[in-house]
């Protein structure tokens, strides 16, 4: 456990550093939000198509966890869906909840697996992400939408102008053509990477929103507990059915064990969705997650 702990502090800190700069107003909002632009649209998918272009990727690894994956999401949005037929909840509303169970803070799940699991970690972390970030932005587009303004046209666009999608694809194709990258490059992409990390998480903890804690809090700790504590215990069970090996056991399973992401907060504000309620979700579930997750780690390794 202690290792564990030496592990996450980093991270932890990382965040409540940036939560601080951002309440004392260290940085102006301007920063944030260029620090953000840049990480997502520069930094990280940088990083993503490194960790893919360069991997040695083996069918019957994306196979497995591609049905770990499958199986996992389908138990939860089925929940999901008949909740929402029982207690007949708008779009509004159900956007966040969906969000906040199919989504990932992928900058703390690149710092975990980097600093326990190194390499082969990442690279199985990586086919995940490339598999998942498609599916749970059309998840989450779907359950923010209502039926009459659904259009697939306008769905396709925003996927295909997702840098984190792009990336994963482009670094999977240039995987499949067995070429190399240059050297020069291969540095320039891994100096890229070691800046999204870091960055990445003072912007999580920028993020933070804990006034919205006062609304709903039943509601918020349901869904807390069940992001942080069910899903990743859903996906050690599906893992263990399918017999998969315990480094890919260790990473699906913190996979899972991530809070949702803070990019939530912006689509739901984009498609008019309950952002405060998502403000919420968002900080209350970091918050725990920095209990939660020590523990799902030690019970795994």
């Amino acid at each position: 456990m202690y290792s564990i702990l030496l592990s996450l502090f980093p991270l932890i800190s990382l965040i409540l550093s940036g939560y601080f700069l951002k309440q004392k107003n260290f940085l102006n909002d301007g920063f944030w939000v260029g620090a953000e632009k840049l990480n997502y649209y520069i930094l990280f998918p940088a990083m993503l198509f490194g960790n893919l272009a360069s991997a040695t990727i083996e069918l019957h690894l994306v196979k497995t966890i591609g049905l770990v994956l499958l199986g996992v999401l389908s138990i939860v949005c089925i929940g999901l869906y008949a909740l929402r037929a029982i207690y007949k909840t708008e779009s509004a509303q159900f956007g966040v909840y969906m969000q906040s169970m199919v989504r990932f803070n992928t900058y703390m799940g690149l710092a975990i697996v980097a600093t326990l699991f190194h390499q082969q970690g990442m690279i199985i972390l990586a086919i995940a992400l490339a598999m998942s970030i498609p599916v749970v932005n059309i998840l989450s587009v779907l359950a923010l939408t209502n039926k009459e303004q659904m259009k697939f046209y306008s769905v396709l666009i925003s996927l295909i102008k997702n840098p984190l999608i792009m990336s994963c694809v482009l670094g999977a194709l240039f995987n499949a053509t067995g070429l190399s990258l240059w050297d020069g490059f291969g540095s320039f992409l891994k100096q890229l990477a070691l800046c999204s990390l870091p960055l990445g998480l003072l912007c999580v903890g920028a993020a933070l929103q804990f006034m919205q804690l006062k609304k709903d809090v039943n509601r918020l700790i349901l869904n807390t507990l069940g992001r942080l504590l069910i899903v990743p215990a859903l996906a050690w069970l599906v893992c263990q059915i399918l017999q998969l090996s315990t480094l890919e056991t260790q990473v699906l399973v913190l996979f899972f064990a991530l809070p949702t992401a803070s990019a939530s907060y912006i689509l739901t504000k984009v498609l008019g969705g309950d952002s405060q309620l998502m403000a919420g979700v968002i900080s209350l579930q970091t918050l725990c997650s920095a209990i939660t997750l020590p523990f799902i780690l030690y019970f795994i390794t």
